[in-house]
């Protein structure tokens, strides 16, 4: 018999009932998630926790990298960055360093920041009758 998990019904429910834009918001928010747990554990010297939190954060940046429509222009910018930033993360995780880490959460806050703004827009646009959906 399976126990009920409300918290997990809760997630489970948020990530099948949001928009392609809000999972987006969501990725950016678990990379960071990851990312912070990966300097805590770097510097609580856990390199198996650190490990596992700095591949969970490659695996986000991996799979933005493959959602990214190519036909956009801004994209293969987008690529590019992304591709640099799990360059950079794979370098955090040999080195063990918390400063390139810090980089990369820079870099992922600014891009979870724009699209939290891209997603409000929407919703104003939407709301006014004019836009579509992010």
């Amino acid at each position: 018999m399976a126990i009920n998990n409300p918290y997990k019904a809760y997630q489970n429910n948020a990530v099948t009932t949001a928009s392609p834009g809000e999972l987006t918001l969501m990725l950016f928010n678990g990379c960071l998630k990851f990312i912070h747990q990966a300097k805590k554990a770097i510097n609580e010297k856990n390199i198996e926790a650190k490990n596992t939190n700095i591949q969970k954060s490659q695996a986000i940046v991996q799979e933005l990298m493959v959602t990214l429509n190519l036909d956009i222009e801004v994209s293969e910018n987008m690529l590019s960055l992304y591709d640099y930033m799990n360059r950079r993360l794979m370098e955090a995780n040999i080195k063990n360093d918390n400063e390139i880490l810090s980089e990369v959460e820079g870099l992922v806050t600014e891009f979870r920041d724009t699209w939290k703004q891209v997603i409000q827009k929407n919703r104003q646009l939407q709301h006014s009758g004019v836009g579509g959906q992010v």
